[in-house]
């Protein structure tokens, strides 16, 4: 509701913008079966590298597959992918945070732990545990959210340090409120805000990442539809065939842009020490 109230105030336009771009692409992956007859998976060696046309909208690739097809179930690969890491890094990394934050006891140690996580980029940490478990989208999944949560984790802590002297929790305290409770009703409901903004970045940053580890060969394995392993497969073919790496190129940029706007658009918002900075915005207009 909060979220809801602002954004009707200030009617941010990247916020806007990007959730009709995330709608039309979730609809595209969801509904793939409906929009398109082709298989995404079959080889049709007789139409390898056609041209794109009326029976297929983004041409075929060098098996043959609609292009089109395989893009469609590409995005829906890679939001999958994208919205699983998020639950997994908001789950792993908020209980961390709001163990750090509000046990003193444990924060040093979990800090230290996290500190030297976050010593690595997260890509990197990503390929090693990839090339180890190997290639395969529930493995790219679990690389992911252990190379992301310390940052999360990170997030919430400081956003539990912030609330939980505050007076009201204070006084929920002195009136015997179970901890549970406090963290619950109190500290949780009002990090909310920090929160869905890194979740956001998150999400953008997995589709990348998951595009990134499948064109590096340990992400999702072919003949499983990904735009990553489609730029990849592409580059052989660039100069007779540019279609091929255009498209998924093309729709890679479009759900992270879209995403890094959500996200500049929801910090915009939410996050308190720019509301002076809107206020004045609005009282311009």
């Amino acid at each position: 509701m909060l979220f809801l109230k602002k954004y009707k105030k200030y009617e941010h336009p990247y916020i806007t913008t990007s959730i009709i771009i995330l709608i039309l692409l979730a609809f595209l992956s969801l509904f793939a079966p409906v929009l398109t007859d082709y298989n995404p998976v079959r080889n049709d060696a007789r139409n390898r590298l056609q041209a794109p046309s009326r029976e297929h909208l983004l041409g075929t690739d060098q098996f043959g597959r609609d292009v089109f097809t395989r893009i469609l179930y590409g995005i829906r690969t890679s939001m999958g992918v994208g919205l699983a890491v998020v639950i997994l890094t908001v789950i792993f990394g908020g209980v961390v945070g709001i163990a750090a934050g509000y046990y003193p006891q444990l924060d040093k140690i979990v800090m230290r732990i996290l500190d030297a996580m976050m010593a690595f980029p997260g890509i990197i940490i990503a390929i090693s545990l990839a090339a180890i478990w190997g290639a395969g989208k529930l493995n790219i999944i679990l690389a992911l959210s252990f190379a992301y949560f310390p940052k999360m984790a990170r997030i919430v802590r400081s956003a539990v340090i912030s609330i939980k002297d505050l007076d009201y929790v204070d006084s929920a305290r002195a009136v015997g409120a179970k901890d549970s409770r406090i963290i619950f009703k109190y500290i949780l409901k009002n990090s909310a805000s920090p929160i869905m903004v890194q979740a956001t970045f998150n999400f953008a940053l997995a589709i990348l990442d998951e595009a990134a580890l499948s064109f590096l060969g340990v992400g999702i394995m072919p003949p499983a539809p990904s735009l990553g392993a489609m730029v990849t497969d592409a580059r052989t073919y660039m100069v007779v065939a540019p279609w091929l790496i255009l498209a998924p190129g093309i729709m890679i940029v479009l759900a992270v842009l879209s995403l890094n706007l959500l996200g500049d658009g929801l910090r915009d918002l939410l996050d308190p020490h720019l509301k002076n900075t809107l206020k004045n915005r609005e009282v311009k207009k």
